[in-house]
């Protein structure tokens, strides 16, 4: 059994390829009914409040992917699971440059600092847990490519370098770390960097493209080594198939 926390726009994806491949699955949502589709498809659905934490099945592998909240805390200790694989942030690396999987996290912010705080809590907790520090998630309806098309550039401006991942493939990393043995913290990200201003290029908005306002340097991250320990390989490697797959 798997428990999802957080049908958001990756947990929703995840929920659907958990039951494709016959996994049970149930989660704890605020508001059951927005999720009716999912529920048709099998998805066993909980309210996300103290009291249901004992009604859900013990021992059971824990998808985690709701930011950091004090009051998740004794949720998820109720739960006793097994297994938490926690969904985190590049955020956690702070000003940061080139990072991979040995590079220390070293947040300068706030958001950063409590981020990291939550993994230190995860990562001590009685079950084996994978921690997995997503850099920008995008996808059909979120991302820079939609940000664009409304006319915003998306905070940092146009020109710093941004790594990226398509929820579809984090979905597929979730899945697999689910599974699997492997543990600590580790960055995940596609193979190809690159600013705003190149995907505005591409998609002829080069007013956007020009658009520096608030530059950052940005952040490069090496996500290779994850994606070898749970042998998975990317669907969208690239920002160049994973955006024009991603329009609507």
């Amino acid at each position: 059994m798997v428990i999802v926390l957080g049908l958001g726009f990756t947990g929703q994806r995840l929920a659907r390829r958990l039951l494709r491949e016959g996994v049970p699955v149930c989660a704890a949502v605020r508001g059951v009914k927005r999720f009716r589709e999912l529920a048709d498809a099998g998805l066993i659905l909980s309210e996300l409040t103290p009291e249901t934490a004992g009604s859900l099945p013990k021992n059971a592998i824990l998808a985690h992917l709701i930011p950091p909240v004090a009051s998740l805390k004794p949720f998820v200790t109720e739960l006793a699971p097994s297994r938490i694989v926690y969904v985190s942030s590049t955020g956690v690396y702070g000003d940061q440059f080139e990072v991979n999987e040995e590079t220390s996290p070293s947040p300068n912010d706030e958001r950063g600092q409590v981020r990291l705080e939550e993994e230190q809590w995860i990562a001590a907790g009685p079950w084996t847990s994978l921690i997995l520090r997503a850099a920008a998630i995008y996808g059909p309806g979120r991302g820079v490519h939609v940000a664009l098309r409304e006319g915003r550039v998306p905070r940092g401006g146009g020109s710093g370098i941004v790594s990226r991942i398509h929820v579809d493939d984090l979905a597929a990393i979730i899945h697999a770390g689910l599974f699997s043995g492997v543990e600590r913290a580790w960055p995940v990200a596609d193979d190809d960097p690159c600013s705003t201003a190149e995907i505005a290029a591409s998609l002829s908005m080069e007013s956007l493209a020009n658009n520096s306002q608030i530059t950052i340097p940005g952040r490069r991250v090496d996500g290779r080594k994850i994606r070898e320990k749970l042998g998975i390989e990317l669907t969208h490697p690239s920002w160049r198939t994973g955006i024009p797959a991603s329009l609507g």
